[in-house]
Order: structure tokens, then sequence, then C-alpha cells
């Protein structure tokens, strides 16, 4: 085809479909995660509820497309060809830096990547064309719009900071107000909360909704051609303070009459509206460059260019139009409307970027994803300092108060550890107020303000003034803050650099350079997604290992029959590949066999962490043997993976280093001993699995025949040594693999030895009873 920049066009449509797709899946952290995390409704609810929101704000958004045609860059400065180049540069770096973040559950801000990529690429072109017309590189700030650039990114950089600061106040005075005892309170207080709440958040509708409507330049003031998007502006204190004083009223009467629980309203209502901001605020950040490129190529074509060379009319065809402020067709926001509502759905890494954000968040325990290190332990201990200096002002009787209201109720019973909520609904709903009332006034300022810095910040300030993250988690929650705030700011270095990269290589050659970039980003897209899917997959198939939740010896001992099945089963892999791994030096085996113990060690220490939520957990008259038995257990798990680590790690470093290989009768006789101990393994897993405990007797019975297997092989080697062996590193390693048998093999009788002790001694009482009725 001989216009290559119809080409372009189709590929960048593609391109803005795909990052649709990425980008809702990054941004649905946005407006889920405080309904999803108090569980406040159904999730079927929850999706119902964001669907709608994102469709409506899709429509309304079309007024901050202008940021992608002239809030970076000027226009004025650029010809098609070059506009082009940009704008194909900013939608492949976007869209594989979007799906980067995805793969890795973490979320990161669709705003500063689109706006860097436009700096980036704009930046690099202008150098180009600085450097072709001989002008100097003073003149790079007519190319770029400094003062709309830098509100911008001023504007997102002080977003980090203030919605922290002012989620973590509202908050504070929140809980201070209600306490968690929140619906024991007197309706009078949860309708003035309620009133508060919901006029922030449908004020934040009505200035997201309307003004992105062809109602916002209506006339409703003829005596002052007042606007209804002047009339919002200007009356703020007034329709404010009517609306507060409406709602009030509104949720009394909610409370009272129709026994509806206000905090559940808010969360509804503020989920929509938080799903509105976002297809309001970041569809430009999907479709806007595509759509701008359309704009641009339908222009160029309009201009009269019938044939000839198109490239060097696109040279010459300027681009000043796109600083005027041009509409964008409703059929576009629709259809991406329609593909963020499907995608929100179906895909499953936005659930991998939504827990993360609830785990960081978390009022209870959870698996704590990220590691301390020395910046998180510092902030720790220095708010740790601030907060003794506070107390320390406050007098006691103050304080004591303040404590009362902050103090958690127990947990209440549920089925299933995943219905608890991760945080309470007051949380919930101070997080969706905040943040609302926070983008509204971006928006007012007619900043495209990142809603994923603002949502994730008042979630994580909301959650330091709820005092969620104790001195059992604080550490590791503030090191999981650092670790995405860091992923910003490598977002914006990337985005920057690699658009520039990308637009300098589009312009050495456009149409090998475009087929060349566009072949790697859909390998890379489509890679990701099968590595993401097989990770899915893998983890489904996996049996991760179950915390006991029983409250009693008995419950504690079926349970953990599924632990030790699971790790015995796990553990003979492990042993197997490692001596596999030897015998054919397979260096890719042995170090997957390295992950997978390193995984299985830190599921059995995750066991152990919950080791005081078990005591705390089991019935009073069994509490001593039920606990007693179950941190045995768990202690001689800990001893059979720490062997096998031992194992695994000696075979990889031998091979990694290129040590001599293992002589074949080394290799036959470990083969021997691997053989022995997967028949043990096998059958105490089928035990295990039958429930048949009983027939754990007839496998330690075989303890003594491994034993002597491997005290044999061990003499066998000692000979060896003495007559034929030349290799110091064989003989180490040969008799580490043999002496760290013997440890594990202790370790597994050891558990099984103490399982059937208590098992037997669990079923004996109601043997004798049910004899004792018989023989009656």
């Amino acid at each position: 085809m001989d216009n290559i920049y119809l080409l372009m066009i189709i590929a960048l449509t593609i391109l803005a479909i795909a990052d649709l797709v990425v980008g809702v899946s990054n941004d649905a952290v946005n407006f889920l995660n405080s309904a999803i995390g108090s569980k406040a409704i159904s999730f079927k609810t929850i999706m119902i509820v964001a669907s709608v929101g994102v469709a409506v704000g899709a429509i309304f958004s079309s007024g901050l497309m202008e940021v992608a045609r002239k809030g970076i860059f000027t226009p004025e400065q650029f010809h098609f060809h070059e506009i082009m180049i940009i704008f194909m540069a900013v939608m492949i770096t976007d869209i594989l830096l979007l799906d980067f973040f995805n793969t890795l559950g973490m979320p990161t801000s669709t705003t500063v990547s689109i706006v860097f990529e436009l700096l980036g690429a704009a930046v690099a072109m202008a150098l180009i064309t600085i450097s072709k017309k001989g002008d100097g590189y003073d003149t790079l700030l007519e190319y770029i719009n400094t003062s709309k650039a830098t509100e911008i990114i001023v504007g997102i950089l002080l977003s980090v900071v203030i919605a922290f600061t002012i989620g973590a106040v509202v908050q504070w005075f929140s809980r201070l107000l209600l306490s968690y005892n929140f619906n024991e309170k007197a309706r009078w207080i949860g309708a003035l909360f309620g009133g508060f709440a919901l006029t922030a958040i449908t004020y934040f509708i009505f200035v997201k909704g309307i003004k992105g409507t062809s109602y916002a330049n209506k006339i409703v003031d003829t005596a002052s051609s007042l606007t209804l998007k002047d009339f919002l502006e200007v009356y703020v204190l007034q329709i404010v303070t009517i609306s507060f004083v409406a709602w009030s009223i509104i949720s009394y009467g909610v409370m009272s009459l129709l026994k509806v629980n206000i905090y559940k309203l808010i969360i509804v209502i503020g989920t929509f509206a938080l799903a509105l901001a976002f297809a309001g605020n970041d569809l430009v950040n999907f479709i806007g460059v595509p759509i701008a490129g359309w704009q641009a190529f339908e222009k160029f074509m309009e201009s009269g260019f019938a044939g000839g060379d198109i490239v060097a009319a696109a040279k010459d065809f300027e681009m000043g139009f796109l600083g005027k402020t041009v509409e964008t067709p409703t059929i576009f926001l629709v259809i991406a409307g329609f593909i963020m509502v499907i995608t929100l759905w179906f895909s499953s890494k936005a659930k991998a970027v939504v827990k993360t954000s609830i785990d960081l968040s978390s009022q209870e325990q959870t698996k704590e994803r990220f590691r301390p290190n020395s910046l998180s332990r510092g902030f720790v201990r220095a708010s740790i300092g601030i907060s003794t200096g506070v107390s320390s002002i406050i007098p006691n009787s103050w304080q004591k108060k303040i404590d009362k209201q902050f103090a958690t109720p127990p947990v209440k019973s549920y089925k299933n550890k995943k219905d608890i909520p991760a945080f309470d609904m007051v949380r919930a709903a101070v997080n969706l107020m905040v943040a609302s009332v926070l983008i509204s006034i971006a928006t007012s300022m007619k900043l495209p303000l990142s809603t994923t810095y603002v949502t994730f910040m008042v979630a994580m300030g909301t959650s330091l003034a709820d005092r969620a993250w104790g001195a059992e988690s604080a550490v590791y929650r503030v090191a999981g803050v650092l670790n995405v705030i860091g992923g910003w700011f490598f977002t914006a270095i990337v985005a920057f650099l690699a658009a520039g990269l990308i637009a300098f290589l589009l312009n050495i050659h456009l149409p090998i350079m475009l087929a060349l970039l566009l072949s790697l980003a859909a390998f890379l897209l489509i890679r990701n997604y099968i590595i993401h899917n097989k990770k899915a997959k893998e983890a489904k198939v996996e049996d991760s290992l179950k915390k006991a939740e029983s409250s009693s010896v008995q419950g504690v001992i079926h349970e953990s029959a599924d632990t030790i099945g699971n790790v015995l089963k796990r553990g003979n892999r492990i042993y197997t590949n490692a001596i596999n791994g030897l015998a054919k030096q397979d260096l890719n085996m042995l170090k997957k066999n390295r992950k997978n113990i390193s995984k299985l060690s830190d599921e059995i220490d995750e066991l152990r962490d919950n080791i005081f939520f078990f005591i705390k957990n089991l019935d009073e008259a069994s509490s001593v043997g039920a606990s007693n038995f179950y941190i045995n257990i768990l202690g001689y798990l800990q001893d059979i993976t720490q062997s096998l680590e031992y194992i695994s790690k000696a075979s990889l470093k031998h091979v990694n280093n290129n040590h001599k290989k293992l002589k074949f009768n080394q290799i036959k006789e470990l083969k021997q001993v691997d053989e022995a101990m997967e028949t043990l393994f096998n059958k105490t897993k089928e035990s295990f699995d039958s429930r048949s405990f009983e027939d754990i007797e007839g496998v330690l019975v075989s303890r003594d025949g491994i034993f002597e297997l491997v005290q044999q092989k061990i003499q066998t080697q000692v000979e060896r040594t003495r007559t034929e062996e030349s290799s110091p590193k064989n003989t180490t390693l040969y008799f580490s693999l043999l002496l760290e048998t013997k440890d594990l093999l202790n370790a597994t009788m050891n558990l099984l030895e103490v399982y059937y002790k208590e098992h037997d001694s669990s079923v004996e009482p109601a043997t004798i009873k049910d004899k004792t009725d018989q023989e009656e």
C-alpha cells in the first residue's frame, strides 16, 4: 500500500483497542478496591455499578482529549509526518509499559505514562527537526508546551502528598467520631456523615459528568449569560450547602424508614462516581492519541493531496489546527466504553492489581508480598518517634478516649476466611469521598490528574490513620507503598526515554522500523499473555499449603493431613529432580528445583507465622494438646524443607561451578536411594490422602531398611575414596547428599511418629466408648 500513513492509522486503531484492555486492567484498582475490600455489597453488584459508571464516564470524556493534541507539545511547530511518528511512538511505548506493570500486578499511572511518552517523543522529534534546520538547541522550548506540561507534572507529583495527607486526616476524624462500632451510633450521626459524603460524591459526579456533555454550555441565566458549567463553578458554596442539608435529611430517612445501611449506599454511589471519573479522566490516556492521529490524517487527506510523493507532502503539511478545540465523535467514545466494560469483567490481571492495593490497606493479617528495606524501617522508626512525642503532649484522659474510639472489635466468625473484609465500611466510604473531592478539584482546574495516584494514596493514608499498619505489618506495608511509588517514577523515566528512542528509530526509516517495532510489540504482548496464563494455571494446579483453622485436636489432625500429603508430594518431586539434575548435568532443571523448594519453604514459614491466630482460635479444653501437636508438626515440616533445600542448593552449586560429573556408580547408588525415598513418600502420602492413619505404622517399620541402605552407600563411598576416587568435590557432594538424606529421613519419621501417636490417642477414647456402648 502506497499510503504509509493509512497503515499507521490502522495500527493506531489496533493499538488503541489493546491499550484500552491493558489500561483498564491497570486502572480498575482506582474504583474497585474500596467496594471489594469492605465487602459491603456483592461482587456482582460492584461490577454492575462500576460498569455503568465506566460507560457513562466514557461518553462524557471528550473535553480532556485536547491534552493529547496540545497539552504537552506545540502542534504549530510540527508537520504531519512528525506528528504521526510521535503518536506511533507513544502508543507502542504505552501498551508495552502498562502490560509490563499488569503482569507484575502493580498499579501504575496511565496519566503519567501518556504525559511522559508524549513529552519524550516530542522532545526527540524536536531535536531531530532542530538539527536538520541547523537552529540552536535553545529553541527546543518553542516545540514543547512547557507551561502546561509543567502544570500537569507538578499537579501529579503534588497529588501524591496531598491525597495521602488529606486521606489520613479525614479518616482519623471520621474514626474518632464513629469508632469501629459505627452501626451502633445515633442515626443523626450517620445521617450527617452520609450528608457530607454524598454531597462530595454527587457534586463530583456533576462536575465530571456535565462538563463533558453538550449541556455544559447551555445558558441557565440569560441576564448574565451564565452557562451550566459556569453555574457549577460560581455557586459552589450554595450548591454544596443545599446538597448537604438535602442529603442529610435523605440519609436519615433512608436509615429510619427503609432500614438501609447508609454506608453501603455511600459505597455504591462512590464506586459509580469513581468509575465515571476513571473513564472520564483516563480515557484520553488510551484513545486520545489515536483519535488525534486520525483527525490529523483526515485533515491531511482533505488538504487536496492527490498523488505524487506522499511523504514529501506530509513533511510540509503543518499541524496548527490541532491547537484549536476539536470535538471527538461520540461513536468513538461509545465503542471505547464498551471495550472497557468487557475488559473490566474478564481481565484476570485487573484482579491481581486490585489485590495489591487491598493487601496493603488491609486491617487483617495478610501474606505480605513486599520485603522491608532500610528506607521503610527508617520511616517506621520516625513515625513511632513522632507518635510517642505527640502522645506525651496529649493528656492521658484524652489519649484513653482516643484509643477507645480506635479499638478494633473482635472479628466476626466467617465460614470462609476469604469472606473477612479487608477494612470496614467507614474507611471504604472515606476513601471514595476524599478521592472524589480531590479529583473534582483537579477537574475544575482542567488538570488530567492521575486517578491512580489519588485513589491509591488516599487508601494508604486512611490505612495509616486507621492503625492498620501496626507493629506487626508496618515495615512491610511501608515497603510496599515505597515500591509502588518507586514504580511510578520508573514509569515516568522509562516512558520518556522509550518513547524518545522509538520516535528516533521510526524517523530513520519509517516503513521498515514501523514493521519491526509493531512485530516486536505483538510478540511481547502475546508472550506476556501466555506467561501470565501459564502462571495462573500453575497456581490453580499446585496445591498451596492450607492453614489449620479447626478448634479441636481431631480437627487439626484431619486438616493437617492435606498439608503433610502436599509437602511429601512436592518434597518427593524436589528430591528426585535434584538427583536427576545431577545425573544429567541439567542446570535449568536444578535452578527450577531451587525455586520450587524456596516456594515450599516460604509457605511453611507462612504457616508458622499463623501459629498465634491458630492458638487463639482453639477451644479451651483442647488448646494445649492441639497447639503442641500443631507446633511439632510444623517444626518437622520445616526440618524436611531445610534438608531438601540443602540437597537442592548443593546439587545446583556443583553443576553451576562446572565441577566433575558424578561417576556412574555414584549416580546409580543415588538413584537407588531415590527409589527407596520415593516409595516411602508415596506410601505416606496415600495414607494421609485416604485418612488411613493406621497404615502409618507400616511405613514406620520400613525406616530401618532405608537407613541401612543409606549407611551402606556411605560405607561404599568411603572404600571408593581410599582406593579410586580422585575428585574431592565429588566426594564432598556425595557424602553431603547421603548425610542430608539421613536427616530428611529422620525428620519424616519423627513427623510420622508424632502424627501416629496423636491420632491413636485421639481416637482411643472414642473406641473405648463404642465398646462400652456395645457391651451395655
